[in-house]
């Protein structure tokens, strides 16, 4: 049993390290890659969301190219058919071991399985460990399952810049339930919220005994609160937790999606209360089919995404003038001297000129 855990591991180590070293994807071969990623193959998914991950300008009008390609071939799909599931909490709940015990039952009840999961970076070196496929290595070499490791780089909220495009190519890949860990290292995390259909957040036992320390910011946006690891000496504290959000979650307003927050313990360990969490889920999408919210969330999300990429889009596109490039260089400097305000500097730079023209 040992030999072979180790030998799984070994797999998805080499398989992330193929992954790294894949070749570049030039021009000329978008709309292929596009037919294969559609027809399933892994390893032009992976290409593919390498390609929407770079930071590299020359990629981004490629990655725009193969979106829309993968947009016109899917057309006729039908999105309602995915659920996309977002999966956050403090590091060592357990996160991991969450989501490969949950993958392999939904892989079991027939469904394909992806797993985005996003690593912290460092901010001094850039670097991730991106150690998740090791840390899922029964899941991460199933043939009806895609893990990716991405890394979080400078995005905001606990996912990747890229994460929402990866989610849509994992779609167009077959994979019809999507999981997104995010990095756990704070209530930013919430971005996530924004991206996926239900929201689960893990806790570990104690994170309840004081209902003071609820973090609101992130606990108001999830959809279903899940006490993790209760086996053991540690079940009645875990359901001791558990009851503490429960009482607490009564002062919160009802969701916009009319569905009253509930909070279960499961342990990864001894396979208990996933089934009840995966029943759960159904009922929630159940119901916000039913009363309109799973299309209006979703609605909201695709809205939004564009807004954030439009101001990230502009901003790079007016940073690539030579002559803006170099006022924002002296607008910087001048804000790092404490000689103008953050404000004021960016409110200079995006309307420079302006005043010539009126």
């Amino acid at each position: 049993m040992t030999n072979r855990k180790s030998s799984s591991k070994e797999h998805a180590v080499d398989a992330a390290r193929k992954r790294i070293k894949s070749n570049r994807l030039e021009s000329s071969n978008i709309q292929d890659i596009a037919r294969s990623v559609i027809a399933g193959h892994r390893e032009d998914l992976a290409k593919a969301i390498t390609l929407i991950e770079s930071e590299l300008a020359s990629d981004r009008p490629l990655a725009q190219r193969l979106l829309s390609e993968i947009k016109t071939l899917t057309q006729s799909s039908e999105e309602n058919k995915t659920v996309r599931i977002g999966i956050t909490g403090i590091p060592g709940v357990g996160k991991s071991t969450f989501i490969e015990r949950m993958g392999i039952d939904l892989i079991n009840e027939g469904h394909r399985v992806a797993v985005l999961a996003v690593d912290p970076s460092s901010r001094r070196t850039r670097g991730s460990i991106l150690g998740d496929k090791t840390r899922m290595d029964e899941l991460a070499v199933h043939r009806k399952a895609f893990v990716r490791p991405s890394p979080a780089s400078d995005a905001l909220g606990g996912v990747a810049r890229a994460t929402m495009e990866a989610i849509l190519l994992c779609e167009a890949a077959g994979f019809d339930r999507i999981i997104i860990e995010t990095v756990g290292v704070g209530q930013s995390e919430i971005a996530v919220r924004d991206m996926v259909d239900v929201f689960i957040l893990l806790l570990i036992e104690g994170a309840g005994d004081d209902v003071q320390g609820i973090k609101r910011g992130i606990v108001e946006m999830a959809d279903l609160i899940i006490v993790h690891k209760a086996d053991g000496k540690r079940i009645d504290a875990c359901e001791t937790t558990a009851q503490s959000y429960r009482n607490a979650l009564h002062l919160f307003p009802t969701p916009d999606g009319g569905e009253v927050v509930d909070v279960m313990t499961a342990s990864s360990l001894e396979n208990k209360g996933h089934k009840e969490v995966r029943t759960k889920i159904n009922h929630i999408i159940a119901v916000w089919k039913s009363n309109g919210w799973w299309l209006t969330q979703r609605t909201h999300q695709r809205s939004d995404r564009m807004t954030s990429h439009a101001s990230e889009l502009l901003f790079l596109k007016q940073l690539n003038t030579p002559s803006s490039a170099k006022q924002w260089q002296a607008l910087k400097d001048d804000v790092i001297n404490g000689t103008r305000s953050a404000f004021s500097a960016a409110w200079d730079w995006v309307h420079r000129g302006e005043d010539k023209n009126d």
